[in-house]
């Protein structure tokens, strides 16, 4: 049986609207097409990386305005804006069509992996807005995880380490720009696997590297590939 194997997701992939809810959206494109709607370059990394590892990949193409796949059920910002009208009985369909089988997905390749490797490690794949409410951010990559489990911690270390190497001078961080342990898909998948079989990263990338895509975001994304393929081999007896 291997030590680990990976899994990788992409929340926010696009910005999609299906026909029967573009009536919430007139003269919403410009917002459709920002960080608000989606995370750009986060499908292109996943797909690098689900290539790289020969792993699953999980990705909903829909906009995070209509559902969003990385709150839980009961979040107040599940709905956002432009779908919050929507009567309790269309909401439950949006979430019968949309939200619930992404993590019905993503639960169905975890098992199937925990039956030929210990632990799964999940890498959730993001991008982040430079700047927000007029605040520059500083961090170019950041590693988000559960600092109470051993397994996420130590991956995000060597990785971190990795990277800040692989690729000086980007600024990579922990738990930043968000924490590890707010409302998310990794925080619900944790009360449904122990720290033995279930490590979660999200993966949070500076969309200023991505938007554009170019060879240099394909360079940024080989060496996250590259560092993650090495943290895991110094981390894999983590998982044993």
């Amino acid at each position: 049986m291997r030590s680990h194997a990976v899994l990788i997701t992409a929340e926010h992939g696009g910005h999609r609207i299906p026909p029967e809810y573009r009536r919430l959206f007139a003269g919403a494109n410009d917002v459709l097409r920002s960080h608000r709607g989606w995370d750009p370059g986060s499908l292109r990394v996943a797909r690098q990386l689900a290539s790289r590892f020969k792993a699953p990949l999980v990705a909903c193409e829909i906009s995070r305005l209509l559902v969003e796949q990385n709150r839980s059920r009961h979040h107040p910002k599940l709905f956002s804006v432009y779908s919050q009208s929507l009567d309790p009985t269309e909401r439950e369909v949006v979430l019968k069509n949309f939200w619930y089988p992404h993590r019905a997905e993503i639960l169905h390749h975890i098992r199937q992996l925990l039956q030929s490797s210990r632990c799964v490690v999940h890498i959730g794949v993001h991008s982040f807005t430079p700047v927000l409410s007029g605040v520059s951010r500083r961090t170019d990559i950041g590693l988000l995880y559960d600092p109470r489990r051993d397994t996420e911690r130590s991956l995000c270390d060597l990785w971190r380490h990795r990277l800040s190497r692989n690729l000086h001078p980007l600024v990579i961080h922990r738990n930043q720009p968000y924490r590890g342990i707010s409302d998310g898909l990794t925080t619900w998948l944790r009360t449904q696997f122990d720290s033995r079989h279930y490590c979660g990263i999200e993966l949070e990338i500076n969309n200023r590297h991505l938007v554009n895509w170019n060879t240099r975001a394909s360079r940024i994304t080989d060496a996250i590939a590259a560092s993650l393929a090495t943290a895991l081999s110094d981390c894999s007896r983590d998982c044993e």
